[in-house]
């Protein structure tokens, strides 16, 4: 019996549709850029009924696929969630807590393909594109020297998550800075709440730049309309809100990881 690839892109979920078509457009746009024979899920971690990830999987194992190249659909390494998804597909150790509960509320996915765990976005160079172009919008000046960027992303209070938070974030804010000439760029989170002192030490840094801050989520929300605009009150910097999704930049940086995986694996290079 032959081997067959298959890939599933794995997002949180939400009870906004919206949401939910950011996902299923981005999973389109990789499913058109991929060869027709491979197939292409896109799947929920919760609050999308029959949409869910072992729904997923089923999906791609009726299909035929054999080996399965999972995408987290995650801005970052240190989310909770994309360990606990590598735990319930077998790639990762389970995490226990004091108690010695498993802290997670999935159990092991049924899965009988060999399966192969991407990336989440991390400081990815595709995702540095999508916010020089979200940039691109802001900035109002002939010279980016003059102009400093912050980029806001969550964060965790753990900190073995939080590392992995500031490590992407950082390593993106350089990537911004040294594309896009600007002045100065760095990082704040908003668990914990570090927007507002690195905004402030931004401008101790260059007193002549504008600040420019651009949020790394997934997509337009609570946090992106609500929270940061709360945390960035007073502090004298344009922001508009715009999230990653949607852009070609994030349909280019899945894609890209699958037709590695697909190299690797042997199959029909794309």
């Amino acid at each position: 019996m032959g081997r067959k690839p298959g890939i599933l892109l794995i997002g949180h979920g939400s009870r906004d549709r919206r949401w939910v078509a950011l996902a299923d457009g981005l999973a389109a746009e990789v499913r058109d850029l991929l060869p027709a024979e491979v197939p292409v899920e896109a799947a929920f971690l919760e609050l999308v009924e029959g949409r869910l990830i072992q729904d997923g999987i089923d999906r791609l194992e009726r299909a035929g696929v054999t080996d399965m190249f999972v995408i987290p659909l995650f801005v970052s390494s240190g989310s909770h969630h994309v360990r606990e998804i590598r735990w319930a597909f077998g790639c990762d150790v389970a995490e226990v807590g004091p108690d010695g509960e498993l802290q997670t509320g999935l159990t092991p996915f049924r899965v009988s393909a060999r399966v192969i765990f991407g990336a989440p976005m991390d400081d990815h160079a595709e995702i540095a594109e999508i916010l020089l172009d979200r940039l691109a919008v802001l900035s109002d000046s002939s010279d980016r020297s003059r102009e400093s960027v912050l980029l806001i992303g969550h964060g965790r209070r753990e900190p073995e998550l939080l590392v992995k938070w500031q490590a992407g974030l950082g390593a993106l804010a350089r990537r911004v800075r040294e594309a896009g000439g600007f002045a100065d760029a760095d990082f704040a989170t908003l668990s914990p709440d570090t927007v507002a002192d690195k905004a402030r030490m931004m401008r101790l840094r260059r007193p002549d730049a504008a600040l420019l801050a651009v949020p790394v989520f997934l997509s337009e929300g609570y946090f992106t309309k609500t929270v940061i605009p709360q945390r960035l009150a007073g502090l004298d910097c344009r922001y508009d809100g715009t999230a990653l999704l949607p852009h070609p930049g994030a349909s280019r940086w899945a894609v890209r990881q699958a037709r590695e995986w697909l190299r690797r694996q042997g199959f029909e290079p794309c």
